[in-house]
């Protein structure tokens, strides 16, 4: 096996919790995953859009579910109600945190003294920095690939980018 069969794969997942293409976007999340295991990792980056009220609370809590070990579960699990969260807004992220067995005291917490605010800050000028415009929105090998305006072709696409599994 040469070192670049080996080498390790990274994409960047610009995503946005109450963004329903974002929702949809994780088959395709799962699929490469699935395609190819422990040698990829995909990074979740936060792109809250000012439209959804609620998406930067979303942000913050995903990343206090990442500290507390179970982040890509609360993440997929915030995603699969984004007309929930629409509608019913932090209410809904301590009670997923809850449901996954997190410490949903400390997200509430996490929630009021903003503790993850500067991370997520920090994510949302990168990705303008690179031309992210939407979400869901990928980096991968350098290149920025726009799902927000179609999802059709990039798993493929992206599998182009990383190799052959």
């Amino acid at each position: 096996m040469t070192m670049s069969e080996s080498s390790y794969l990274q994409v960047e997942y610009w995503c946005e919790l109450q963004c329903p293409d974002c929702a949809a976007a994780l088959d395709d999340v799962r699929a490469l995953r699935e395609a190819y295991g422990d040698r990829l990792e995909v990074v979740l980056r936060h792109f809250p859009l000012d439209k959804h009220k609620h998406a930067f609370a979303a942000a913050q809590a995903a990343e206090e579910a990442f500290v507390q070990g179970r982040g890509w579960p609360y993440v997929e699990a915030v995603l699969a109600r984004v007309d929930e969260l629409a509608r019913r807004g932090e209410e809904l992220l301590v009670e997923v945190a809850r449901e996954l067995g997190l410490d949903a005291e400390e997200m509430d917490t996490a929630l009021i003294d903003g503790r993850h605010m500067l991370a997520v800050d920090a994510d949302q000028a990168e990705g303008k920095a690179i031309g992210v415009t939407g979400t869901p929105t990928y980096v991968v090998a350098g290149k920025r690939l726009d799902g927000g305006k179609s999802q059709r072709g990039l798993r493929e696409r992206i599998m182009e980018l990383l190799g052959a599994p």
